[in-house]
């Protein structure tokens, strides 16, 4: 199987990125996909609080983080690699990758790379799209819509879908339903996964005393996102 870089990432700030990377790397831990994480949020990193084991922070323009991320790919303990960008630094991060040839070497085949897009309920969001189309030629590319609030989410007729997809042959779009706010922060002060969660253990999984209703709320939550995940079979041989 050919290792699989799976990026994660959004120019405008507060769509919930993290959060995405988070049910990602949860959803392969469910199907038992080795996984590795790399948090380019420096020096801070959001996912090391849930994932202190098989995440690193890295600072994504230095070399040293460069190699930390790209060097051992093949030999890795992980089938996927699962990149945070850090907020609002989808555009540079693209850049950098182009620069250094990690998207040259996933166009001709040397590894799998996809690029999931997470942009929140703004027609803002699609001059994005138009950013980043140079980059993203010949590479998966996942819009994920994701509702972070009741807000309507802008829908496009087809000569706007035309225009900012139209040049994008291996596109996809996913969407990400709400989560009930008072189950998003039971489980951020938790400290946990939202596995953990859902099985009512701690991060050391000792049983805790989580929210019958609120552990509902993250279920249906999961189930959904399940399913919108399934449909992108993101590991590939």
């Amino acid at each position: 199987m050919k290792p699989t870089i799976i990026l994660v990432g959004a120019d405008k700030g507060g769509v919930g990125k993290t959060t995405i990377s988070r049910a990602l790397i949860d959803f392969m831990t469910r199907h038992t996909i080795p996984v590795r994480v790399f948090d380019t949020e420096v020096p801070r990193g959001s996912l090391q609080r849930f994932y202190p084991d098989i995440s690193e922070i890295i600072d994504l323009n230095s070399v040293e983080g460069q190699i930390s991320l790209l060097d051992n790919l093949d030999t890795a303990d992980a089938d996927v690699t699962v990149v945070d960008f850090k907020a609002g630094n989808l555009s540079s991060a693209l850049a950098v990758f182009e620069k250094i040839g990690v998207l040259k070497a996933a166009r001709d085949g040397k590894f799998n790379l996809g690029l999931v897009h997470v942009v929140g309920p703004s027609v803002s969001s699609l001059e994005e799209i138009a950013e980043i189309a140079d980059y993203i030629e010949g590479l998966d590319y996942v819009l994920a819509r994701n509702f972070i609030n009741e807000t309507n989410f802008f829908e496009w007729d087809t000569k706007t879908h035309k225009k900012y997809f139209g040049g994008m042959k291996r596109s996809s779009e996913i969407t990400v339903p709400k989560l009930n706010e008072m189950a998003y922060e039971q489980v951020d002060l938790a400290g946990v996964t939202f596995n953990n969660f859902l099985e009512n253990k701690t991060a050391d999984q000792q049983p805790a005393g989580y929210s019958f209703v609120l552990r509902g709320y993250v279920n249906k939550w999961t189930s959904d996102l399940e399913k919108e995940f399934k449909r992108l079979h993101l590991i590939k041989g």
